[in-house]
């Protein structure tokens, strides 16, 4: 049974170990993810951590991962317990649910769904659907973990670089996922969204799959862009 959905984003710097210098930038964004980490883990001890990379992939309770290609040797898992080996190209949105979910109080046991960066949205949509129908078919409560970043064009310094339409569309973008306007996510276009650098909408057209009709009730943690990338923290429940 599906219970409930978080949102996060995947900066690497959301690892202490690799914040360094810019660990006081990230505490805030740091404190909403592990509290909405923790939220997710008191609904539900089964996740799916869903995220965007290169092509479609799934990953088991098994799999584990390590930072090391970021700068630190932090290793993270599933929470499965027959893995001992170390994928040494995990994707980025699993990295960081893997160490959200170690975070949590409690044993959680997450499989990764990795969604390919150019999925066509209806792709999307019916991948969230059908996700829906796996976890409502279980009696065991399901969440579900949507690791997502918002446009890296919203200054000079940023990732992308500044683009003057970004700071306009991440806007209206804070506001769908904040209120939950899954008609608004389900029209995200994917080459405009490429061209900003908006690296997480096939990851939220998944999650407008997910919900069908309406979320129930949402809320916001955190909404930031700290280094020209935008970031939210939130859930929503069905």
């Amino acid at each position: 049974m599906f219970t409930a959905a978080a949102l996060v984003s995947c900066p690497p710097l959301l690892i202490p170990q690799l914040a360094g210098a810019a660990a006081l930038e990230t505490a805030d964004l740091r404190e909403a993810s592990t509290q909405v980490a923790a939220r997710l883990a008191e609904s539900a001890g089964r996740w799916t951590i869903v995220g965007v990379g290169a092509g479609d992939r799934r990953f088991g309770p098994d799999t584990l991962g390590s930072f090391v290609g970021f700068g630190a040797d932090v290793r993270v898992g599933l929470g499965g317990r027959g893995g001992t080996a170390v994928d040494p190209d995990l994707p980025l949105p699993i990295l960081i649910g893997g160490w959200l979910r170690g975070a949590c109080p409690g044993e959680v046991v997450a499989d990764g769904l990795v969604v390919a960066s150019d999925a066509a949205p209806e792709q999307c949509a019916d991948m969230g659907a059908d996700l829906r129908k796996q976890l409502d078919a279980d009696a065991e409560p399901h969440g579900v973990l949507v690791v997502a970043d918002g446009a890296n064009t919203l200054t000079a310094k940023a990732p992308g670089a500044f683009d003057e339409r970004a700071p306009q569309v991440q806007a209206a973008l804070d506001g769908a996922l904040g209120a939950g306007d899954l008609e608004y996510l389900r029209q995200l276009d994917p080459a405009q969204c490429e061209s900003l650098g908006i690296e997480g909408r096939a990851a939220w057209q998944v999650l407008a799959g997910l919900f069908g009709e309406a979320p129930g009730r949402t809320t916001t943690l955190y909404q930031g862009a700290p280094f020209g990338v935008a970031y939210h923290v939130g859930t929503w429940l069905p």
